[in-house]
């Protein structure tokens, strides 16, 4: 560890990966109440779990990825943060509104209060007085992060970053907005939840994935920074725009079904270019690096994320397509291998990455990693394909046949077991993750000449 102050990004790390455990154990939970709708039904109703398992993904990618800023921006800056004493100031911030959130949701307190009590928005449930301190906090970290680049050396790789976590939290604020029309409440819900996952995360992404492409390839960092800036404005070209493609049947205008279909397509774009750029810079550096788990994770991400944002997202962004497959197993799909790919993968790789560098250990427990890496890529991997099979059956049979919807369900029964399973793949590749991370491998202590026997 060169700088004192990344010490900082263990914490983080820490509390992003308790988060990720309760994210996909709620996540293994919810798909048990698919096949058994009646497991805890008065303790942790449906609505109230997923929320749990929505909310958790979300924060704990933030903590991530505020941990990979914290990690990354000393060395890129040449400097210490500026304040490591606001940097944990800010963890506390968003500890202390997590744990509000969850006694809210599943207490069911304050229903109703303006201030205290959940609101009804998918993603942003949250009560208002935890969306505002999320916005101090952010207001914290990016002063912290801003003050230290701009005191320090600029580089592609902390000016695409920065770009990314500032427009998260300008994003962040029409979260804010909840207007009475449905319609415009959705348009601008859609401004803060496709914006930051196809927008905004997409530059965070593309940058953390630039820093551990320099450090575990070697290949010289001008090569590295010019696949950044082309992966960044495909990222915002196919991005911005391709918003639309949520705005198909919400009482929009119908100009934004063409628009939403031409630039949705393109958004396969630079998840294609972030997967050739990191197997092409492997290929170049053709540098042994002795992380060899953090390495295996970073080509997963970019092959994950091509495939679940880009393949299976242009499968059904067509607005022909998606009148019939839109809300259906397909779109659970999409999202399942998308997030996991572009995002969860991001933040295991820096993980694996950054530990041994902040305890100062060799990397350990690779191939206990390595084997989470595929336990959890094949268990989302054969979920997204269940879901797929289950979705096309339920959109002939529901929205083409005109079925109605609860026994369309009952049809999908087989599937949604084979769901759990993969689920259960995903849970136990989590676990088995943070033990390799956390867990320090046994030495072997070779006998010395004082352990022989006298025979000997």
């Amino acid at each position: 560890m060169k700088y004192r102050t990344q010490r900082i990004a263990q914490a983080y790390f820490l509390t992003a990966m308790a988060l990720f455990l309760v994210q996909v154990t709620v996540g293994l939970l919810l798909g048990w109440i698919y096949v058994s709708p009646n497991t805890l039904s008065d303790i942790l109703p449906f609505n109230i779990a997923r929320m749990l398992h929505t909310n958790s993904l979300i924060v704990w990618l933030l903590t991530g990825f505020f941990g990979a800023a914290y990690f990354l921006i000393p060395e890129e800056s040449e400097r210490e943060i500026h304040s490591e004493k606001l940097a944990y100031i800010q963890l506390a911030i968003l500890i202390l509104g997590t744990a509000g959130v969850v006694v809210t949701y599943v207490f069911d307190l304050f229903n109703g209060n303006f201030l205290l009590g959940k609101e009804g928005r998918e993603f942003l449930e949250q009560p208002l007085w935890v969306k505002l301190g999320i916005v101090v906090a952010a207001l914290i970290f990016l002063y912290n992060v801003t003050m230290t680049v701009l005191a320090g050396r600029k580089t592609a790789i902390t000016n695409v970053l920065l770009i990314g976590l500032w427009g998260i939290a300008l994003l962040f604020l029409f979260a804010l907005y909840n207007p009475s029309n449905l319609s415009l409440d959705k348009m601008f819900w859609w401004y803060v939840v496709h914006l930051w996952v196809e927008g905004v995360w997409e530059l965070v992404m593309a940058a953390i994935l630039a820093y551990l492409m320099l450090k575990l390839t070697g290949v010289d960092r001008e090569i590295v920074e010019k696949w950044l800036y082309v992966i960044v404005a495909t990222a915002l070209f196919s991005g911005i725009l391709g918003t639309g493609h949520h705005y198909y049947w919400i009482g929009t205008p119908g100009y934004w079904q063409w628009i939403g279909s031409i630039f949705s397509t393109l958004e396969v774009i630079p998840f294609f270019l972030m997967m050739v750029f990191s197997f092409v810079m492997v290929w170049k550096g053709r540098r042994d690096h002795p992380n060899k788990a953090a390495l295996l994770w970073s080509l997963g991400t970019t092959t994950l994320a091509f495939f679940g944002a880009g393949v299976w997202g242009f499968m059904h962004t067509l607005h022909g397509v998606n009148f019939y497959t839109h809300g259906t197993q397909i779109t659970a799909a999409h999202g399942h291998l998308a997030f996991f790919g572009a995002y969860v993968s991001l933040n295991l790789a820096i993980f694996t990455y950054a530990f041994p560098i902040l305890w100062n250990r060799d990397p350990y427990n690779q191939v206990l990693n390595m084997s989470s890496f595929w336990l959890m890529s094949g268990g989302m991997a054969f979920m997204t394909f269940v879901l797929t099979f289950a979705g096309t059956i339920q959109t002939h049979l529901q929205r083409v046949m005109g079925e109605n919807y609860m026994d369309v369900q009952d049809q999908l029964q087989i599937f949604y077991i084979m769901r759990f399973g993969a689920g259960l793949a995903v849970v136990i590749g989590a676990i088995l993750f943070i033990y390799a991370i956390l867990v320090p491998r046994r030495e072997v202590i070779e006998p010395g000449p004082a352990a022989m026997t006298p025979a000997e």
